[in-house]
C-alpha cells in the first residue's frame, strides 16, 4: 500500500487539488471525444447514428451511477486506486473495440464505455471530502470536467480536420494521449493523507456507509432529497445535452469545424463562472449560511440560463455570447451539486457517512433524466432542430429549477440549525 505523504495545510490543498484535477480531467480523455463527431447519414433503428451513440453511452455511465451508490460507498484505501485504473483501461479497451468492430455494433462498444465510468466521480470525491479545505478541493475538481469537456472535444476534431484521422478511431487515439498521464495522478491521488481530527472537527466523520445507513439517511430526509433528485433529473438531462451536441448546436448556429478551439473557450468561461461562485462559498464557515447561498447561487445560474435565451431571441446578445452564458448558467447550477451540496448538507444536519452516497444516487438519477431526455427529442420532436429544442428547454429548466431550489432550500433551511467551527 503507498503511505500517505506527510503534508499539511497549504502544501496539501494544493498537492490534492492537482492529483484530483488532473484524474478527472484525463477521465473525460475517455468519455467525450467521441462526441466531438457528427456521424452523419445514418441511423439506428430510427435514431440518428449519434444519438444512438450518446444514449447507449449514457445507459452505461447511468447503470455504472447506480452500482457507484455501494462500490463508492464502500471502497477503502488503497482499492479506490484501484479500481480507478482499471475502469479507465476498460473504457480504453471499448473504445479500441469502437474502432474495430463494424456498422451498428459501435453501440455496444460505447456502452461498454459508459459501465466503468459513472464510478470514478465518487471514487475521487473520497479522497476530498470531510475536510475544512473540502469546499475548494471540489470546486476545483469541478472545473476539471467543465474544462475538459470542450478541450477533448476539441482535440477530436484537430485530430480529424489536421491528422486524418477517421471519426471512429478518433475517441480511442485520445485516450492513449492521455493515459499516461492519468496513471501518473492516481498515483499522486492515492498518496493524499486522511482527514485529521480538525477536519473531522469541522465537518463530521466520514466513513463508508452500508445499505441500512444509506436507507435511514434517505428516509431521514425523504422530502427534501426528492426534490433534490428532481432537480438533478433536470440540470443533468440539460447539460449533457447540451455537452453531446454543443458541435450540432454551433452548426446550427452557422459556425465551421474551421473555427478552433470553439468549445474550449465555452468551457473556460462556464469553468471560471462556476468555480467564481463556489470560491466566494468557500469563505463561509457557518454550514447553514453556506447551504444557503449554495441553493441562491443555483438559482442565480438558472436566471443567467433563461435571461440569456430571452436576450438572443430577442437579437440583443450574438449566438456565440448566448452559447457562452447558457454553459455558465447550466454549470453554475449543476456544478454545485456534485460538490459542496452534499458535502455542507451532511455538515450542517450533523449526519455522520459520505456525501458520496448521495452525489452517486444523484447522478444514476441525473443521467437517467439524460436517457430519457435523448429518446424524447428524436422520437417524441425528432422535427426540431438541435438549435430549437436547446432554446425551449433552456426555458423549461429555467423555470422550473428556480421553483425546485426554492422549495428544497426552504425544507432544508428547518432541518438543519447554525454550525459555526471552532476559529481556524
Amino acid at each position: 500500500m503507498f503511505r500517505p505523504l506527510k503534508l499539511s495545510g497549504t502544501p496539501l490543498v494544493v498537492f490534492a487539488a492537482l492529483a484530483s484535477f488532473t484524474t478527472y480531467f484525463c477521465m473525460y480523455a475517455f468519455r467525450k471525444p467521441f462526441a466531438a463527431g457528427l456521424y452523419e447519414g445514418d441511423f439506428f433503428f430510427g435514431l440518428e447514428l449519434k444519438t444512438a451513440f450518446v444514449i447507449f453511452q449514457i445507459f452505461g455511465y447511468t447503470l455504472s451511477k447506480y452500482l457507484g451508490v455501494k462500490v463508492c460507498s464502500e471502497a477503502t484505501g488503497l482499492r479506490r486506486s484501484l479500481l480507478i485504473v482499471s475502469f479507465i483501461l476498460i473504457a480504453e479497451f471499448a473504445l479500441i473495440l469502437f474502432g474495430l468492430v463494424p456498422g451498428h455494433w459501435k453501440v455496444l462498444a460505447l456502452f461498454l464505455n459508459g459501465l466503468p465510468l459513472g464510478m470514478v466521480w465518487g471514487l475521487v470525491v473520497k479522497y476530498l471530502e470531510g475536510r475544512k479545505a473540502s469546499d475548494f478541493l471540489l470546486a476545483f475538481l469541478c472545473c476539471s470536467f467543465v474544462l475538459a469537456s470542450g478541450i477533448v472535444k476539441d482535440i477530436g476534431r484537430w485530430l480529424m480536420s489536421s491528422q486524418g484521422v477517421p471519426e471512429t478511431w478518433m475517441p480511442a487515439l485520445t485516450g492513449a494521449i492521455f493515459l499516461p498521464l492519468l496513471l501518473v495522478a492516481v498515483y499522486a491521488l492515492s498518496r493524499i493523507p486522511p482527514p485529521t481530527e480538525e477536519d473531522i472537527a469541522s465537518r463530521t466523520q466520514r466513513p463508508a456507509m452500508n445499505r441500512k445507513e444509506r436507507g435511514a439517511f434517505f428516509r431521514k430526509f425523504l422530502p427534501g432529497l426528492v426534490a433534490v433528485l428532481l432537480f438533478f433529473f433536470l440540470i443533468t438531462a440539460f447539460r449533457d445535452f447540451r455537452d453531446n451536441f454543443e458541435v450540432n448546436i454551433f452548426a446550427d448556429l452557422g459556425f465551421g469545424e474551421e473555427e478552433e478551439g470553439l468549445l474550449s473557450k465555452v468551457a473556460i468561461w462556464a469553468a471560471f463562472g462556476s468555480l467564481a461562485g463556489l470560491a466566494c462559498i468557500n469563505f463561509i464557515k457557518d454550514h447553514r449560511r453556506a447551504f444557503l447561498a449554495t441553493c441562491l447561487l443555483m438559482v442565480l445560474g438558472m436566471v443567467v440560463l433563461g435571461g440569456s435565451t430571452l436576450l438572443y431571441k430577442a437579437e440583443k446578445i450574438e449566438p456565440f455570447t448566448w452559447m457562452v452564458l447558457t454553459a455558465v448558467g447550466a454549470y453554475v447550477a449543476y456544478v454545485p451539486l456534485n460538490a459542496i451540496f452534499f458535502e455542507r448538507l451532511m455538515a450542517a444536519t450533523q449526519s455522520i457517512g459520505t456525501s458520496v452516497f448521495m452525489i452517486q444516487l444523484s447522478d444514476a438519477i441525473g443521467y437517467s433524466g439524460s436517457v430519457v431526455l435523448q429518446l424524447y427529442k428524436d422520437i417524441g420532436q425528432g422535427s426540431l432542430s438541435y438549435l430549437s429544442f436547446y432554446q425551449g428547454f433552456s426555458y423549461l429548466m429555467a423555470v422550473l429549477g428556480i421553483l425546485l431550489v426554492l422549495f428544497f432550500l426552504i425544507y432544508f433551511l428547518g432541518q438543519t440549525r447554525s454550525t459555526q467551527p471552532s476559529s481556524q
